[in-house]
């Protein structure tokens, strides 16, 4: 017989109350996906083996600040389970996905659910987060001193916003705090993480396993490295720097491309390299190294070219060099990166 546990792992002999945050910045795939996996626990592969449904184990609603229908940011109208204030002390808070942009503030809306938040933990809830749903349980000041993650599109913005979260940006899954009780996942579809942890904290690991296999799930264990975006670039109002980056962007495989940058600022080397890092937050050296990996990483994706020719066209005199910088920078080999994207491209490619 399935048994659902609560925090303390003493069997509750109802389902645990899961309550989903929705506002028109949250993605509504990803919170409906939500939904329906734990939904599906102890139901649907029993179903598709001719046996009895299990107890139910998790009841999960969407809430919102008031309840009311609102538009998510595809336009579609997301009607609301019910209002976060009458779930002061769910089991388990999850906050998807925020569209919300990286290079801004924190928004103002986040005030009142990150009060939510914050009061569902004090009263003993499990809280988590998908992507940049980090963002809120930032502001609830749950992950003050703690490890978390986020996608890594946000991992600059988190650290910036709240400088006391101790940033894991390379990986996937994330728990701290008492107990455990808070959670973060990366990239988007590290949702998926997320379920299966909880399904298998919560409901064993024989149901996390048979949900992987319904849902054909699997665990990002790469980490995240190997699907960011190196040159997403702090942004910065420096135009001198920013003219450096726009000649650097065309110029990072010559020989010496630090040197030339600074001599084309008309700055001393030290003076340009103090500027440089203090608009980007890299050294010239590491945002020309980030330059060349991005590039290869381009070509890995969508060309046949050898590894050493690649290397040689993104400025690396010897091979060696850079496939020790890219494993470096993106986490895994250059062939594996090749194999585990260049398939891809070749799938979504037109006929």
């Amino acid at each position: 017989m399935l048994e659902s546990k609560k925090q303390d792992g003493t069997s509750t002999d109802g389902p645990l109350s899961v309550a989903i945050f929705g506002s028109p910045a949250v993605g509504s795939s990803i919170a409906y996906s939500i939904l329906d996996v734990l939904g599906s626990v102890g139901r649907d592969w029993e179903m598709l083996h001719g046996e009895p449904a299990c107890p139910q184990v998790f009841k999960a609603t969407l809430l919102s600040v008031d309840g009311a229908p609102y538009e998510d940011m595809n336009g579609r109208t997301i009607v609301p389970e019910g209002v976060l204030a009458d779930y002061p002390a769910p089991d388990i808070i999850i906050v998807p996905d925020l569209h919300v942009d990286p290079g801004g503030p924190v928004p103002q809306w986040i005030d009142e659910p990150a009060r939510w938040v914050a009061e569902a933990y004090d009263n003993g809830a499990i809280v988590a987060s998908a992507c940049s749903g980090a963002l809120l349980l930032a502001a609830a000041g749950v992950l003050d001193g703690r490890e978390a993650t986020t996608h890594w599109g946000y991992a600059d913005a988190l650290i910036h916003h709240f400088p006391a979260i101790h940033l894991q940006r390379e990986r996937i899954l994330v728990q701290s705090g008492d107990g455990h009780r808070v959670i973060t996942a990366g990239g988007a579809s590290a949702w998926t993480d997320l379920m299966l942890h909880l399904i298998g904290r919560m409901a064993g690991a024989e149901q996390a396993r048979r949900i992987a296999k319904l849902y054909l799930l699997e665990p990002h264990e790469d980490g995240q490295r190997c699907y960011a975006s190196l040159a997403s670039g702090k942004r910065h109002e420096d135009r001198l720097i920013a003219d450096a980056q726009l000649w650097i962007a065309d110029h990072y495989h010559e020989p010496n491309p630090v040197g030339a940058m600074a001599a084309r600022s008309g700055l001393s080397e030290r003076g340009f390299l103090r500027r440089f890092r203090r608009a980007t937050g890299q050294s010239p050296a590491e945002y020309v190294q980030t330059l060349r990996v991005e590039e290869a990483k381009q070509m890995l994706e969508t060309t046949a070219t050898s590894i050493e020719d690649i290397a040689a066209e993104c400025g690396y005199s010897e091979p060696s060099s850079f496939r020790s910088a890219f494993r470096k920078h993106v986490g895994i080999p250059a062939s594996a990166y090749r194999r585990k994207w260049r398939g891809v491209a070749i799938r979504w490619a037109a006929p």
